[in-house]
């Protein structure tokens, strides 16, 4: 089945229902079954991997009663007498991790994931309950936020741990280049950067899988940002870079196991349009530099709907991932104003 809009050839097999429990048996041994989300994003795939006598489950959806319902569906009618034994996390994403200690409390499951992603993890669970620290406020009143987009900040503020089940206090680390051994069959880590600190994809050369996580979606981008707690970074540069090395890594002819939408083929081409999308984002933003602007001015090169407050972190994120990546290049600068507000130029 090829898609019209960009040209790539998508598995032939229906979706299993979302939240359902079915799952499809895509290769042998390798199950897909879609857990809900809601929202823009009506669901997140999740892989089930045979693994001798028990499984391994790769990402596990948010911590909800319905998806713990369809994950109970799922192993009445596939686990028989096995049990999930690792869970492999690609990161630290409410919708990749957030039944992870669910797994560990109640089936002794290992979660698998890095070192990093757990961690950050661990940080961002723990600001549950908690008001917006002052350094998150003025982060984003220094993009222009309005105090009606502050209020936003202050009432979300914490909701990131609400979707994760209570971590488990140990793990097992897994880094770039890792050879992980999943039924007598080898899969390798590729690591990459910028949507989160170091996102694992699993790639199966012998079978010619790659489970791509959300480092590569085959009709959305994965959201890159900039956050508070690490205002200097540039998270676009290492996730373009991520691309690259993904393509030199992984040959075209893979199927393509994402955390969202169809599996697919055509690897590399999927690379070649995120990566001009992202050049064409970041010429636009080139352009809308020649007049002297705050972040939150300069939406419009990068989003064609209207940002309403309850999407402005996002946005505003994103922008801001997209402005350093031009400072990095040496096509932008920012100067603070006495009233703490960022104003970025051509440089």
């Amino acid at each position: 089945m090829s898609d019209l809009n960009n040209g790539l050839d998508y598995l032939k097999a229906q979706r299993p229902a979302i939240g359902s429990g079915d799952q499809v048996e895509i290769a042998p041994g390798v199950h897909w079954a879609a857990m809900p989300l809601g929202g823009r994003l009506e669901a997140i795939n999740v892989w089930v991997l045979r693994d001798r006598a028990n499984w391994s489950i790769v990402d596990t959806g948010l911590r909800n009663a319905a998806t713990i319902t369809a994950w109970r569906a799922l192993m009445n009618s596939l686990f028989d007498n096995g049990r999930p034994d690792r869970i492999f996390c690609t990161h630290m994403h409410p919708d990749h991790a957030g039944l992870a200690g669910w797994f560990a409390a109640d089936f002794g499951a290992r979660l698998w994931m890095s070192r990093l992603e757990y961690f950050v993890l661990r940080m961002l669970t723990a600001d549950q309950g908690k008001a917006a620290p002052g350094e998150a406020i003025d982060f984003y009143r220094s993009t222009g936020f309005s105090d009606a987009s502050i209020d936003q900040l202050r009432s979300r503020f914490g909701e990131f741990g609400r979707m994760v089940y209570p971590l488990p206090q140990a793990f097992h680390a897994v880094a770039h280049a890792d050879l992980i051994d999943i039924d007598n069959d080898e899969w390798q880590v590729i690591v990459g950067e910028g949507h989160s600190p170091e996102h694992c994809c699993l790639y199966n050369p012998s079978r010619k899988l790659f489970i791509s996580g959300d480092q590569v979606l085959p009709t959305i981008s994965s959201n890159v940002s900039v956050y508070p707690y690490e205002p200097d970074a540039d998270p676009l540069t290492r996730w373009l870079s991520t691309l690259q090395r993904i393509k030199e890594m992984v040959p075209a002819d893979v199927l393509v196991l994402p955390a969202h939408g169809q599996p697919f083929f055509g690897l590399h081409q999927r690379i070649d349009q995120l990566l001009e999308e992202h050049e064409r984002g970041l010429a636009a933003l080139d352009e809308k530099l020649s007049v002297r602007s705050r972040p939150v001015d300069l939406y419009g090169a990068l989003f064609r709907r209207e940002i309403t407050p309850v999407l402005e972190i996002m946005a505003v994120g994103e922008t801001l991932a997209h402005l350093a990546c031009l400072r990095s290049r040496g096509q932008a600068a920012m100067e603070m104003d006495d009233a703490g507000i960022q104003w970025w130029s051509r440089s």
